[in-house]
Formats: structure tokens, sequence, C-alpha cells
């Protein structure tokens, strides 16, 4: 008996050990995969409150709350994981409301057999993301499935941030004349995602332009411009994402294909894949869409900060009943960018 109680405390195999079915059943083995892994990388003051819930300290603002599902295949991918993504993505979706993100909340599904050290290295990899970021996990949870019935992992994020009264951004507020801005280069992380898939080299490294935003974000607020809405293009690219607030705000867009940064390798890497730029996905990267007298000056903040000192301006809003979005070529003609037929790019996120 006394050797039975032994084994339960033996510490995590993290270089050999997989997860087992033991390790979501709310016994021993769950506990000491909480306490030795998830806590031991996320831990903070709320998470160590070990409740079903973290208890939070009021905030003064309307809060914004924002939920992200991770499927991401593979796993690992040049630039980063789905540890780093799953932090990077909802902090910017509630980042892009203008709020402050506070908190995280992290769900896992873990499948078993799935290596442990692998799991290590996927928390230590949002342990960091959260800690750059300045955003806490504070709770999660944790299940396991069957061999055969999951992917590996499978990470639901969910934040919660403060908006202040007062400052209002919208895919609903977007007026013609207005300026259309992008704060780097597109097409990065889809790009990075299919060459590592399918395997495929090319002469220069195509990593994830997966990042934080709200620190970008802080400083073009601080701007006092007047912007109407930031996005995230991620699934889509930076077609869905104008074709979406072109709809929302009842506008058009018009593009200068000239003006749109992207890679020469990724441009390459594209026409190798057949794919389009323009609707690839991005996981650092924001459109700002403000008053075209503001431009210079939200272009300026956000060319002082290492994550928009690609930041171009790109278009303006104008009016059309019909909610195009139009791209003027480099070769003098003009074409619709329209929504994505299909999926260009499955799991990427």
């Amino acid at each position: 008996m006394a050797e039975v109680r032994k084994s339960y405390v033996r510490p995590l195999d993290l270089k050999h050990g997989r997860v087992d079915l033991t390790h979501g059943s709310g016994g021993r083995s769950m506990v000491q995969l909480i306490s030795e892994l998830f806590a031991k990388h996320l831990g903070n003051e709320y998470l160590g409150q070990g409740n079903d819930g973290a208890v939070l300290p009021a905030a003064n603002g309307r809060l914004v709350m924002s939920t992200d599902c991770h499927v991401v295949s593979p796993l690992f991918f040049p630039g980063g994981d789905i540890g780093c993504l799953s932090v990077h993505g909802t902090v910017n979706d509630v980042a892009v409301m203008g709020a402050t993100p506070l908190y995280l909340a992290a769900g896992f599904i873990l499948e078993e057999g799935f290596p442990l050290a692998d799991l290590a290295r996927i928390v230590e990899s949002m342990a960091h993301a959260a800690l750059e970021a300045g955003v806490p996990v504070v709770t999660g949870d944790t299940k396991v499935v069957e061999r055969g019935k999951g992917d590996g992992v499978f990470i639901t994020t969910t934040g919660v941030g403060v908006l202040p009264d007062g400052l209002e951004l919208g895919g609903s507020r977007a007026r013609p004349g207005d300026a259309v801005i992008i704060s780097g280069s597109l097409g990065d992380h889809g790009v990075a995602i299919m060459s590592k898939r399918e395997n495929l080299s090319f002469d220069a490294p195509i990593e994830s332009d997966s990042a934080a935003l709200n620190g970008l974000i802080a400083a073009m607020l601080a701007t006092g411009a007047d912007l109407r809405c930031l996005r995230d293009p991620t699934r889509g690219g930076l077609a869905a994402t104008l074709n979406e607030i072109a709809g929302q705000s009842g506008v058009g867009m018009m593009l200068h294909e000239k003006a749109i940064p992207v890679k020469p390798v990724v441009a390459a890497a594209c026409e190798f894949l057949g794919l389009d730029p323009l609707y690839v996905a991005n996981e650092g990267k924001l459109i700002a869409i403000c008053a075209s007298a503001d431009a210079d000056r939200v272009l300026a903040a956000m060319r002082a900060h290492p994550l928009g000192h690609e930041a171009a301006l790109i278009g303006e809003v104008i009016a059309d009943d019909h909610h195009f979005v139009q791209l003027t070529t480099a070769f003098g003609g003009r074409r619709i960018v329209d929504w994505l037929a299909g999926d260009q790019l499955p799991r990427i996120c």
C-alpha cells in the first residue's frame, strides 16, 4: 500500500510521458497535471485561488468579452504555436474593440496519448505570450478525449477587457472619405502554416506574424485621432474583413494594390500555392479605419511601434450602394475583391 501511495506523488514525466484518460478524470492525476504543468507556468494570484471561478477586482468602464477556439494544424509552426496563438488571438479580439484586455480564461481539450513534452511546450508558450501582453490566464479547464477522437490539443480562450466610457469603435462606423490603413505585410501567418503543413521551403524563411496588438492599439488611441473601426484580419484575410465592414457600414472600399505591403517571399509562395494574399490569414496585423484628416498621425504612431513599422495607407472608404470592395491593380485596371468562396486555408487558427 505504501508503494501505491508513493506512485501517486511521482512527478510527471514531462520528457517521455503522455496524456492519458486519468488526466481528465477528476482524480489525483488530473490534480497533478494541473499543479505541475498548468499552474507552474501560468500561475498568478487569481489562478492561485483554486476555485471554480476567479474572483476579480471591479473595473471602471464597460466590459468587453470575446471567445475564440483554436484548432490550428500543425500545432507548431514557424514563428509560433497553438499556445501563443490562443493568447494573441483573444487579446487582439478584445483590443480592437478599443478595450484594455485584462484577463484570459483557457479551456483545453487533450487527446489521449499526446506527449506531455509537447503539452508543456505549448503551456510555456502561452505563459510567455500572456506575460508579454500583460494579460494573465486567471481560470481554465481541462478535458481528455479518447485516442483518435481529437487532434492532439484544442484550446479555447476567453478574454475580458474594459472599454472607457465615450470610446466607440465598430464595423458600422466607417464613412465615405475615411482612410483605410494596414499595420504591416499581409499573409505571413497563413503561408507559414501552409508551408509547414506541406513541407515546403523557400529561399527566405516565412514565419507567422502572431503577436498581441494591445500595445500598438494603445499607442494609436493615445493620439486622440478619430478612429472609426479596428479589426484583425484573421480568417479570410483583408478581403473578408473589409467586406464585413463595408456591409456593416453600408459603404464601399477602394484599395490600391501598389500600396498593400506583401513580403516578396510571401507573394512568391502565394503564387506557387495558387493563393491570393488578400484572402490569407494574419495573426499579428490590424486594419484601422479613421477620418482621413487623422491618417498621418495614426500612421506616425503605428510606425513608431515595433508591430506597426510597416504600416501603410492602402485605400479609402467610398459611397457605394452595393457595398463592394474594389482594388485598383498594379496594371491600372480595377477588380472586385469579393467574399471568399470556400475555404482557402482550413485550420489556420
